[in-house]
């Protein structure tokens, strides 16, 4: 059992305990300026007490069952695409997106599984095609399972979790060895139905948050004044920021979401540039631990399982950042570890196991 344990990456596992901390106590911060009570806080450590239970849980469950087993695989697929199918037709709408499942005072959001289902669908299915990779309906393959659970998604409406499921496949590709006339293909491919979408599918409100995104100022007090007040606060924290529980715009309710899309925002006015910094340092050295597990992996499966995995906290944490300081469009796509919600963070904590348990059997 010792043996075991030191073999667990621990350098990975203090990284994320220390952001999920961060997270709990911007979350307390903001809890009792929203609601007067700690309702939220308490919520998130149950969330991630259960997902570092799972977490410890996969790291000793052997991660091959999902290499070794098509069926485990495919069955998990057709599982999430029928909630999705479900969610459609009975799911209850936020802010106009049917996107959660309303159980009394907890919710599920089906798409943040269906994400890491995506992963290992198609590590599984690229592993073992890698000599023939180079064959072009191996990518149309794979791209008809992203697009089935792509498109469900985009009828919610939501456009950002749909563009993650992309990213994740383009990932997967990419280390797999994708040609470049065949990127170029996919490129163009691309842009004929993001045009179609922004004609005939994009709902009103998501075109508004697109052009707003190129100018804020044109709308400070509908669709701009998200991010507008999200540069605010984070600009008001300058070096050192405000302290815990002293933000203006995060107590004072000015700054939106502040325990969800714009955490970060609500972290950056309290914690100032110095504990911005510390969160990316920490994302810093969870890439870098990714990365050697990935390199030190012992099958196919293994190390595109955690490159996709890579490419979807990268996606993550570079849209959500950008939302924050203006630089992207709000899309609603949570900030991992950080970000109050438990659908995200278990199916994260999960996938973290999952590669714990890469790591221990390639050693």
């Amino acid at each position: 059992m010792f043996a075991i344990l030191k073999k667990l990456d621990w350098v990975m596992f203090g990284s994320i305990i220390l952001l999920l901390a961060i997270g709990l106590l911007s979350i307390a911060s903001v809890s009792q300026a929203r609601t007067g009570e700690f309702t939220n806080l308490k919520k998130q450590l149950i969330f991630a007490a259960l997902g570092l239970a799972l977490l410890i849980f996969f790291s000793f469950t052997d991660y091959r069952f999902l290499r070794n087993y098509s069926a485990v695989v495919m069955s998990l697929y057709i599982f999430g695409v029928s909630l999705l199918v479900l969610l459609l037709l009975i799911g209850g709408k936020v802010r106009g997106a049917a996107s959660w499942f309303q159980f009394g005072v907890v919710s599920f959001e089906p798409i943040e599984t269906m994400k890491f289902i995506i992963i290992a669908l198609l590590a599984k299915y690229f592993s073992s095609r890698h000599i023939d990779f180079g064959l072009f309906r191996h990518i149309i393959i794979s791209g008809f399972y992203v697009f089935i659970p792509a498109f469900l998604v985009l009828m919610q409406p939501d456009l950002g979790s749909a563009a993650l499921i992309v990213i994740i496949w383009v990932g997967i590709m990419l280390v797999s060895g994708i040609r470049f006339r065949h990127l170029a293909v996919l490129g163009l491919i691309f842009l004929i139905v993001a045009g179609a979408s922004w004609q005939f599918m994009l709902q009103d409100y998501q075109r508004a948050r697109i052009l707003n995104f190129f100018e804020p100022q044109r709308d400070p007090f509908g669709q701009g004044y998200n991010v507008l007040q999200s540069i605010i606060a984070i600009g008001s924290g300058q070096l050192w920021g405000k302290g815990l529980g002293h933000g203006s715009q995060s107590q004072l309710n000015f700054l939106p979401e502040q325990h969800t899309d714009f955490i970060l925002a609500t972290i950056g006015e309290e914690w100032g540039f110095v504990g911005l910094s510390f969160i990316l340092i920490l994302f810093g050295i969870i890439f870098w631990r990714l990365f050697v597990a990935a390199m030190g992996a012992s099958t196919n499966f293994a190390r595109l399982f955690i490159f996709g995995f890579m490419a979807l906290l990268l996606a993550h944490i570079s849209i959500n950042i950008g939302m924050n300081v203006g630089l992207m469009p709000v899309t609603g796509i949570p900030l991992p570890l950080l970000s109050y919600g438990g659908s995200n963070l278990i199916s994260t904590l999960i996938a973290f196991g999952i590669i714990q348990n890469i790591r221990i059997s390639a050693s």
